[in-house]
């Protein structure tokens, strides 16, 4: 059964998909969260139903970081960039710039890390999300 925060995703512009088990990305979200003033974006996991049950194109690889909004379905670097636009103020202009470097080259620093951040950050476990639920879908 589809819970109602994710029965109708199209209410949730901007969602940021995660490796709900890794602790990187546990405290990506949490920076997104504390940065977000205007709460737009929505944050679920990427083992998560909202996820599983897009219906569009997507990557099956945890590692990935995805970020969906009204321009479409962004994924590692540009995922992250397109996150950052929407957070606004002076991460819109970060981000801007940050498109000025080449994706290949951008998505190569994204896998080295991705490939690695279990054994640097550890599991999930040893990074909790806020206690602040409200934008999380399942």
């Amino acid at each position: 059964m589809v819970s109602d925060r994710s029965s109708d995703i199209r209410n949730h512009e901007n969602i940021l998909f995660y490796d709900g088990e890794c602790g990187l990305c546990h405290r990506c979200v949490s920076w997104f969260q504390k940065h977000d003033r205007r709460k737009v974006i929505w944050f679920a996991p990427l083992q998560g139903e909202t996820y599983s049950n897009l219906d569009c194109e997507r990557p099956d690889d945890v590692s990935t970081m995805v970020f969906m909004d009204a321009r479409g379905v962004w994924t590692r670097s540009n995922a992250v960039l397109s996150a950052l636009r929407s957070v606004g103020g002076g991460w819109r202009a970060f981000a801007v710039i940050g498109g000025l470097i080449p994706r290949f080259i951008r998505d190569a620093a994204y896998r080295f890390v991705a490939v690695r951040r279990l054994g640097w950050f550890g599991p999930a476990d040893a990074c909790s999300l806020p206690g602040d639920t409200s934008r999380f879908l399942p």
